[in-house]
């Protein structure tokens, strides 16, 4: 018996989301732990100081729900070849074929030769939260 490729595709996203989750340390304190600059491993270097995700454009609001929910599964740790969100190197190619390209890929699905994206992403999402995911990492990375 084999296995379709797309399901094993989305069964190792999962597996790979689920290793690299962090447990919440409030669930087991009931204390949110506070925020903090990290030292840096290097004597002289700056601190690291955590980066807070800039507010989403209301027409991208949409796009971002659907990619947290579906397009983040893959896109956000580059599964399967899938261009990551403001990888502006992976995507300009990309970008350069045209939305109508994109969405038709995103849509039916495609399979190339560094990458390979599930028709929908393998998720029952309809055809203008597919666009709006697309046009949310579009967004991310011109």
């Amino acid at each position: 018996m084999s296995i379709p490729y797309t399901t094993l595709v989305l069964v190792i996203c999962s597996a790979a989301l689920a290793a690299c989750s962090k447990p919440d340390p409030s669930a087991t304190t009931g204390v949110a732990p506070a925020a903090s600059v990290a030292q840096s491993p290097l004597p002289d270097a700056p601190p690291v100081v955590p980066v807070v995700a800039a507010p989403v454009a209301p027409e991208h609001a949409a796009g971002k729900r659907v990619f947290d929910k579906t397009c983040g599964l893959c896109h956000g740790a580059g599964v399967g070849g899938a261009p990551r969100p403001g990888d502006k190197a992976n995507w300009a190619p990309r970008i350069a074929q045209g939305t109508d390209i994109l969405y038709r890929h995103a849509l039916e699905g495609f399979s190339g030769a560094t990458s390979y994206m599930p028709a929908r992403g393998g998720a029952p999402v309809t055809d203008s939260e597919v666009k709006a995911g697309v046009d949310y990492m579009v967004s991310l990375s011109r």
